[in-house]
């Protein structure tokens, strides 16, 4: 049986799981991956709001904020380093002890950043640590993502694969809301002005050891990935990591593109970027607890358009919706800072809501895509490594950037055409390649998906 839209062969990787099994899937997905994330955007959220300040004060306020949103992007360039070790025995021992793995050292990372001593305190070894930390953060999400992609999308019927890849998915736009909504709670109601300064940021990064006790126990009780068991029995690659940059090094650069385009745009919030860009003195200085708030309601927004678009993926094919929010990014990104320029709430929401939306829509189509787009025997590998390198293509310096424009123009306007810029290479990229909605997850699948994803071969 062939897709009608696409001509990849259809069958059943294994049998449609039951109800029960579907709902624990989907909470382990989620909630793992939403404790995850929280730890991630805590660390970029409080860090344009306090680290320049406890950490970097030393260096003077432009330098200061620099090393700042450097330190947010250095996270990035480790993530590869977690993906590869991540996606090695992803491939070789099984997706789920991977997953349990990233979790505990993130929850790890994030707990001890809210108990560091300042620079006043120990000096230099003080921002020496939290880089330190940082960067296991950046190794634990880099294998993070796949791991809980393969979860959801391994274990799901074909017919609601893009469905159930947006369980993970989810996962990235929550956190930012739980990361927005503790920080809106902490800065306006427990520990407003000086308090937070003090003592009041240290409180959402200590909430983590709660938080991924909590994914942890959830994790450990879904069973392993079914496709997994598969490679297993038949024998798994042998090293899968050659394979994958001997026969898809073009795969490989073409779609890290799709996710350079959406997370140049997604960091401006998820990064900090906006947030210390509309309320710190030097920029917009607007009220702290109102502009999370409104980025916690464009948290929501980005919630639903990734839900939206991973349903409609299944009925339209992955690709057209992908192309639908690479034009909707593009309108954002033009739209974006004039916009919030303008100083108004209102117009500071729109924008934050287009921005959602254009992230939203290609956000809730990546997963499956990978996922359709690599071998079962390399897929972990495949996907951990291309969205690694996607992210330090697009998010890992998209605030650093956007601050040293700003800097050297001194016009919001040069950030509006650097984030357009990404939003067409995603684009173009999302044109270049096959759709492969529907087709086998399994190894009866291996041949068709070592064939050449893009639409000229």
């Amino acid at each position: 049986m062939e897709n009608a839209q696409t001509g990849a062969v259809l069958t059943h990787d294994h049998a449609p799981p039951c109800r029960k099994h579907t709902q624990k899937i989907a909470l382990a997905t989620i909630v793992g991956t939403t404790i995850e994330w929280y730890d991630y955007f805590i660390y970029a959220a409080v860090a344009g709001l306090v680290f320049n300040q406890l950490f970097f004060k030393p260096a003077g306020p432009f330098f200061a904020t620099l090393l700042v949103f450097a330190s947010v992007g250095i996270s990035f360039v480790f993530r590869p380093f977690g993906a590869v070790i991540a996606g090695y025995f992803g491939d070789k021992i099984g997706r789920k002890t991977v997953l349990a793995a990233t979790l505990i050292m993130m929850g790890i990372a994030t707990t001890v950043i809210g108990l560091l001593p300042t620079y006043d305190q120990i000096g230099i070894a003080a921002p020496i640590l939290l880089i330190f930390l940082r960067i296991m953060q950046g190794i634990s999400a880099g294998g993070e993502w796949g791991g809980a992609v393969l979860m959801a999308v391994e274990h799901s019927p074909k017919n609601k694969r893009g469905l159930f890849s947006a369980f993970p998915q989810l996962g990235v736009p929550l956190g930012l809301l739980l990361a927005s909504l503790v920080l809106v709670i902490m800065t306006g109601y427990v520990s407003p002005g000086e308090a937070f300064m003090q003592w009041g940021w240290r409180v959402p990064f200590i909430l983590s050891i709660f938080l991924f006790g909590l994914g942890y126990w959830i994790r450990r009780s879904v069973d392993e990935s079914p496709i997994f068991e598969e490679i297993k029995d038949r024998g798994t690659a042998q090293k899968p990591i050659r394979e994958l940059f001997k026969n898809y090094k073009a795969a490989v650069f073409c779609s890290a593109l799709l996710v350079a385009g959406t997370t140049a745009l997604g960091y401006m919030t998820a990064g900090g970027f906006i947030q210390s860009y509309t309320t710190n003195p030097t920029g917009l200085n607007l009220e702290r607890p109102v502009i999370l708030a409104l980025v916690s309601v464009s948290a929501i927004i980005w919630t639903f358009f990734t839900w939206f678009s991973a349903s409609l993926s299944d009925k339209f094919g992955r690709k057209p919706i992908y192309i639908v929010g690479s034009c909707i990014q593009i309108l954002s990104a033009i739209a974006l800072f004039p916009l919030i320029n303008t100083g108004s709430y209102a117009y500071i929401m729109m924008g934050l809501a287009l921005l959602s939306m254009g992230i939203g829509m290609t956000y809730g189509v990546q997963a499956v895509f990978y996922a359709e787009l690599f071998p079962a025997s390399i897929r972990f590998s495949g996907i951990s490594i291309t969205y690694a390198l996607g992210s330090i293509i697009g998010g890992a310096f998209a605030p650093l950037i956007a601050a040293w424009l700003i800097s050297t123009s001194g016009d919001i306007i040069s950030v509006s055409i650097y984030l357009t810029a990404m939003a067409i290479f995603a684009l173009t990229a999302i044109c270049l390649m096959k759709d492969r909605t529907g087709i086998a997850l399994g190894l009866e699948a291996e041949e068709q998906q070592k064939k050449s994803p893009f639409i000229w071969k």
